[in-house]
């Protein structure tokens, strides 16, 4: 959630920068319900104080107290239910965008900001991923419904590979690996942000009120829920590996072939708590890993910066990598990193004991690997036969070293 003391203190920054994400009216509609609130508070400290007397009260004190005590009961009442509607409408702001996301909303209005490596001139044409592995689709849709799948022989060699790969290099920089749970409380999901506003794409197991993730962000950043850190244990850096799931609701007909967009489908996911000087350095450094592992593995891509008005609610800046897919003719999303400041630690009361006192941290996301960067591997070295050369940095952690056709 947002800082409602800074907000207060500068209406006008909070608004203007909020507008960029289409919640200017969320943001009044909030500024007006905390301005109620104010006006309860002192009322009711005021009434609390005058129960307090010393000695035995006169008749008239007694009357007094009476009417009070009435008083007290109806500003009481008011104020529970202007703390209610104020704090549902903090529920729904999101995160102030970061002055150097562009404007606008949508895929087009994302800024790129370099690519990488050039596109191989195939000579002939591309197949897509499910042509070039054993990714069985249609068993999977008879299985558990549309967009599940089997990974057969081979190729599930090589997406192991890929996530173990993933692993040892950010490992390297520092990062911790965990297994996390995928299961989670409501708590979870709403501290990241991920309820209210992605509802509609969650997984949700009534019987025991728990969540299935869709990213092990949630579990990341639940890790130190409700604690208080101290200073020189940071920056915390994790790498979780887990299952996800999402439903895509907001999807519909869209990639429904193969297995770019399913509902079931593995990551490794980084995961940063810091102090808020350094997000901003942290945030490029989640950058410059996603980077180094696309390049290790040769894919040809582009950085993007996300437009204001296309960011999550947490989110106050991300760069998306998008990978170049030969079947497309176009790049496509493989990983993406957010900074979403003190957003998440507000909501999951994550804080560390600084110089000024307690405040919260800030934390940082970001796609080391999903099963996306399979398909890019199986696309951009394929040959005119159906066969895949893999990259040579996957080998040694079980890949095999070429699939060939049926394989």
């Amino acid at each position: 959630m947002i800082d409602v003391k800074a907000a207060r203190a500068e209406p006008d920054r909070y608004r203007e920068a909020l507008i960029r994400k289409g919640a200017g009216e969320s943001f009044d509609a909030l500024m007006a319900a905390d301005a109620e609130w104010l006006t309860l508070v002192p009322r009711a400290d005021e009434l609390r104080a005058r129960m307090k007397l010393k000695g035995k009260p006169t008749p008239e004190q007694l009357e007094g107290l009476k009417a009070a005590k009435a008083e007290l009961q109806d500003v009481e009442r008011a104020l529970a239910e202007a703390q209610e509607r104020r704090d549902a409408l903090l529920a729904e702001v999101p995160n102030p965008p970061d002055a150097s996301a562009p404007d606008g909303t949508a895929d087009e209005d994302a800024e790129e900001v370099r690519r990488v490596g050039e596109p191989a001139e195939l000579g002939f044409e591309p197949r897509d991923h499910l042509e070039l592995a054993r990714i069985d689709t249609e068993r999977g849709a008879r299985l558990s419904g549309s967009r599940f799948a089997y990974r057969i022989g081979a190729v599930a060699r090589l997406e192991l590979a890929l996530y173990r790969f993933a692993l040892e290099r950010i490992g390297e920089r520092g990062f911790l690996p965990v297994l996390p749970p995928v299961l989670v409380r409501e708590e979870a999901m709403y501290g990241t942000g991920f309820l209210p506003t992605e509802e509609v794409n969650i997984y949700r197991v009534e019987r025991d009120d728990l969540y299935l993730t869709g990213t092990s962000e949630v579990a990341l950043a639940g890790l130190h829920m409700g604690e208080i850190l101290e200073a020189d244990e940071l920056p915390l850096r994790y790498a979780g590996y887990s299952v996800c799931f999402r439903r895509e609701a907001g999807a519909a007909g869209k990639d429904t072939r193969g297995m770019f967009r399913v509902h079931q489908f593995d990551k490794v996911e980084m995961f940063v708590f810091c102090r808020p000087e350094a997000s901003g350095e942290e945030h490029e450094g989640l950058l410059a890993a996603e980077e180094a592992l696309v390049q290790e593995l040769g894919l040809p891509y582009r950085v993007v910066n996300i437009a204001a008005g296309d960011l999550g609610a947490s989110a106050a800046k991300k760069y998306d990598i998008e990978a170049w897919f030969p079947s497309q003719g176009r790049y496509r999303e493989v990983t993406s990193t957010s900074n979403t400041t003190d957003y998440q630690a507000r909501r999951l009361e994550v804080r560390f004991r600084g110089e000024g006192g307690v405040e919260p941290v800030h934390t940082l996301n970001g796609t080391a690997v999903t099963a996306r960067h399979m398909l890019a591997v199986l696309e951009n070295f394929q040959d005119e036969g159906g066969a895949v050369a893999v990259p040579e940095a996957l080998v040694p952690f079980g890949a095999p070293a070429r699939i060939e056709p049926g394989e």
